[in-house]
């Protein structure tokens, strides 16, 4: 690999997250959650986010483990796209 292609692809940010809703089209909400200290009293706390990703074929279901990456805006209020499968939803 080139230095420029190197560059590209550690340019992107990546998260992963849990699918939570796959009801539209070609689209899931992931839910990422980070745990971070608490600025005062130093106590960790969880945050969490939900972001639109695209999914072009409907893949990925509600329950999945997902990495997402940042992209160029897809719609209103979607910029990021799944990338691969992390884990399968478990059938409880």
């Amino acid at each position: 690999m080139t230095q420029a292609q190197e560059a590209k692809t550690t340019n992107t940010r990546t998260l992963v997250g849990r699918v939570v809703s796959d009801k539209r089209s070609k689209t899931v909400t992931v839910l990422v959650e980070r745990r971070v200290k608490h600025e005062l009293y130093g106590k960790i706390v969880a945050r969490s986010r939900k972001y639109h990703a695209h999914d072009e074929n409907g893949d990925y279901h509600m329950g999945d483990t997902v990495e997402i990456a940042e992209t160029r805006p897809l719609s209103k209020t979607k910029n990021w796209v799944v990338t691969r499968l992390v884990e399968k939803a478990r059938l409880v």
